[in-house]
């Protein structure tokens, strides 16, 4: 199941609108609860919203504080999507048990609203995990690389039993060039594991410049003129990124910038070991497999 919603050439990140929705409707029962009590439900729908919100936030800037040491401005900027949704719920919670405790006259308006929105959201949540294909093979999808050579997108995950990360993107993405440097920061921190980036409709002169300007490796850099990759995972969205776990399945499709903070968050179930016997190559060296090249 996609991640965004399409309006026109518009791609809308699907969970931020689920969670207004949530809201809006919980909100809307609530102020009709507390409208038959004779009671103002003014600002508490709001406040709400924001208390969870923050919560979420925090919770997850918390988790990965390293990340957000330099520049400190980082943790406020929520295009990364890093939001702990646990937590958010915990908060809005105690924020209605407090009401119920004070013997607030509100009370029973805020659970009322509390718990519609919690149940539409966690509904939602539930049913895109259960329409998402799960962990599905890649495509079978092949493309040519800066260095000339022909790369099987789907023989090469198979192949090199370890984790690999697809980045589809553009030059003139604003999103894509600003995740950029966390994409090749988290390449030399973890070089068991294998990036390509997968350039969407941009010839190959507009490429070949972009990667030599940013240093992107050229082995690793695809061409997709026709954006096929896109279409065969069903994401026209930039920047889209996928990830691949060591048998070769799509862990996660992130549609959406990533910071450095969200990218480590989405490797960490890849980077889990598989076993004691298992036997991952090292990416150190820049060959592909002979049945993955030309």
């Amino acid at each position: 199941m996609e991640e965004v919603l399409r309006i026109g050439p518009l791609a809308l990140p699907l969970a931020p609108l689920q969670l207004f929705a949530a809201w809006w409707l919980g909100d809307a029962l609530a102020q009709r609860r507390a409208a038959r009590s004779q009671q103002v439900w003014g600002w508490h729908g709001w406040l709400l919203l924001v208390c969870g919100l923050l919560a979420a936030r925090a919770a997850f800037v918390l988790e990965f504080a390293p990340h957000y040491a330099q520049p400190a401005w980082a943790a406020f900027d929520i295009r990364d999507g890093g939001w702990t949704a646990s937590v958010g719920m915990i908060a809005v919670l105690l924020y209605g048990a407090a009401l119920w405790l004070k013997r607030h006259a509100l009370a029973p308006a805020a659970m009322v609203g509390i718990a519609t929105a919690l149940a539409l959201w966690l509904g939602a949540q539930g049913l895109r995990h259960a329409m998402a294909p799960g962990q599905a093979p890649l495509p079978t999808f092949s493309a040519v690389a800066l260095d000339a050579r022909t790369v099987q997108l789907d023989q090469l995950a198979q192949q090199q039993g370890q984790p690999l990360v697809i980045n589809l993107w553009a030059t003139w993405c604003p999103p894509c060039r600003r995740e950029m440097p966390a994409l090749l920061q988290a390449q030399r921190e973890h070089p068991d594991v294998r990036f390509l980036w997968v350039n969407q409709g941009e010839a190959p002169e507009t490429v070949l410049q972009y990667a030599a300007q940013h240093r992107l490796p050229p082995a690793q850099v695809l061409l997709d003129e026709r954006q096929e990759l896109g279409r065969l995972l069903r994401s026209s969205a930039l920047p889209t990124t996928v990830f691949v776990d060591a048998q070769g399945r799509q862990s996660a499709l992130r549609v959406g910038e990533l910071s450095t903070a969200t990218l480590a968050q989405h490797l960490q179930p890849l980077l889990k070991p598989t076993g004691p016997d298992t036997d991952v190559p090292s990416a150190a060296s820049p060959a592909l497999p002979q049945s993955a090249t030309r």
